[in-house]
């Protein structure tokens, strides 16, 4: 794993052994990238489900404005921060970044009550139920600047019902995941 793009080309991304983690591919993330083109450029960035942080860095290396990673898990958290360092080390960054160790859910309301506001939103929960309880969460909405842009990942298997305040924007399945582009109603 490495990211793909942008100022930190080439730089390989350190991912645990095991299945705790599902790092997103960089075939994956090259073909969300691709898609997200220049909106990235200038973009505040929240990345749930964190994990190594391979979205967030992405986005940052690409010229987001700021990410902020949320993640819960020990495990993950060192790995994401060693990622981070990384991403910093011998790097002139402008990109504003932080990690909170927190629920994603939970984070997510806070984020809300201070009206802090994500012009890109990345997710990549465990696969299973997760993915379609986010679409359900109102608080994500109120998360998302109105003419931002969720990226959602999934399982293939798992098929998701956009529904009010989400409009499906495009969706594509590559090997056993499927990305779900979503706005806001």
């Amino acid at each position: 794993m490495r990211i793909i793009a942008g100022i930190a080309r080439g730089m390989p991304l350190v991912a645990p052994r095991g299945g705790n983690v599902r790092p997103t591919s960089d075939r994956v993330r090259e073909a969300i990238f691709s898609s997200l083109g220049d909106r990235v450029v200038g973009a505040t960035v929240l990345d749930l489900f964190a994990g190594t942080g391979a979205l967030g860095l992405e986005a940052a290396s690409r010229g987001a404005n700021s990410v902020v990673f949320v993640e819960s898990a020990h495990s993950a958290l060192k790995i994401l921060r060693q990622n981070i360092e990384t991403f910093r080390r011998g790097r002139k960054i402008s990109c504003e970044i932080a990690v909170v160790r927190a629920d994603v859910f939970a984070q997510v309301t806070k984020f809300v009550a201070a009206q802090k506001k994500f012009s890109l939103i990345f997710a990549d929960p465990p696969y299973g139920e997760t993915a379609q309880t986010l679409l359900n969460v109102s608080d994500l909405r109120r998360a998302l600047d109105d003419e931002g842009l969720f990226v959602l990942e999934s399982a293939k298997r798992d098929s998701l019902t956009a529904v009010p305040p989400w409009t499906l924007v495009r969706e594509a399945v590559y090997g056993d995941t499927r990305v779900s582009f979503l706005a806001p109603k």
